[in-house]
């Protein structure tokens, strides 16, 4: 359940609204106890007067009062602040993704670089639905920019590259992202109707940025919570999230959000992984655990060549011996080769991929971990 929290916090605050100052809180928090931040600070549009359509109809644009900052100064002053609050809470190996538009993006980059964080890509969101520019002065601005930074240029971030691209079929995840703007039933009304929040983040958005670089578990911190996009695709997906708000009603609009979320089933959570990710499984542990016996025959794919199996878990076959790998790669005549999908046993006079033995020790070893 979703609390708001109007107290300092000695220990860590999951899945808490805590209100105030974004830099005052984060400071209040333990040090390094945050795996990712995602952070959509104040974009300091320095919109001049009101916008109107074509039909002299009043755009609903930002001009709420914590966009508004006095100079490039003081909001850069802002920047390096939070930013370093930010800092200090990431884990060594931690990341931050910062979201923002041609207005303040570039000076966020630079005290990115300043401070120390790595900048690993920047991500365009092209917005597939844009609002126009009504004024015909300058280009439709249908985009804006993502910045992914780890804590440091050595640290191990969680990248999830499997996962991202079995979500797009496959094919390897680009830097261009085109999702559409929050709209329909996605987006917040107030009580009177109206948007209760002017830039809610699609939650398609907050979804491929956890999905590819947090891990179930994880804690998720984001400093200018809002409405609580964050929140609600880190419950679904299980992660931990802690929120902060200023605002009173972004809070009480989060809250009533965040309390008709459900997390995702432990099967539906699970995403596809490398195999280098996979628990390592010696050949020679699918031999003493009698699954291959020694001196059995094993078959090359298209059954050209055959290998007997030996006591240690190594191969011999034409007078060569060594590792599944290394014999599957002299007998090919190749630099390598995948000794795991290139050797066969024959079970009821049909071939089987040794990789099957393998997976059936990883699937014992899934089971045996605490979950």
């Amino acid at each position: 359940m979703t609390k708001t929290r109007t107290e300092g916090a000695a220990a860590l605050p999951l899945n808490t609204i805590l209100d105030g100052d974004c830099i005052e809180r984060m400071l209040a928090l333990p040090e390094e106890s945050v795996d990712l931040i995602f952070a959509d600070p104040p974009y300091n549009l320095q919109l001049r007067g009101d916008l109107h359509r074509p039909d002299n109809s009043k755009v609903d644009a930002v001009d709420d009062h914590w966009d508004q900052f006095e100079s490039f100064k003081v909001y850069d002053d802002f920047t390096r602040d939070w930013l370093a609050a930010a800092r200090r809470l990431l884990k060594p190996n931690g990341a931050i993704w910062v979201i923002g538009s041609y207005h303040n993006v570039f000076r966020m980059g630079a005290e990115l670089q300043n401070q120390g964080f790595w900048i690993l890509n920047d991500v365009v969101w092209r917005k597939s639905n844009p609002m126009p520019n009504f004024r015909g002065k300058r280009l439709t601005n249908a985009h804006e920019t993502l910045i992914w930074a780890s804590k440091s240029e050595s640290a191990k971030y969680t990248f999830n590259y499997e996962a991202l691209k079995a979500l797009n079929e496959g094919i390897q995840m680009r830097s261009d992202w085109v999702i559409p703007l929050c709209t329909g039933g996605e987006r917040l009304k107030d009580d009177a109707g109206d948007k209760a929040h002017p830039t809610q983040k699609p939650e398609a958005l907050l979804h491929r940025v956890l999905l590819g670089t947090t891990n179930p578990g994880d804690v998720v911190l984001d400093p200018f919570f809002g409405t609580g996009t964050t929140g609600a695709v880190a419950k679904m997906l299980g992660r931990e999230y802690i929120g902060i708000e200023r605002e009173a009603a972004y809070r009480e609009a989060a809250t009533k959000r965040l309390s008709k979320i459900r997390k995702f089933d432990r099967e539906a959570l699970e995403t596809t992984t490398s195999k280098r990710a996979e628990p390592r499984v010696p050949f020679g542990q699918i031999v003493e655990r009698g699954m291959l016996r020694p001196g059995e025959e094993l078959y090359s794919i298209g059954n050209r060549y055959k290998a007997k199996v030996r006591a240690d878990g190594t191969l011999i076959g034409n007078d060569v011996k060594g590792s599944i790998h290394q014999v599957g790669a002299h007998l090919e005549g190749a630099p390598s080769c995948n000794g795991w999908t290139y050797w066969h046993f024959k079970r009821d006079g049909k071939l089987v991929s040794i990789d099957i033995l393998r997976q059936q020790v990883r699937a014992e070893m899934d089971e045996s971990r605490p979950h």
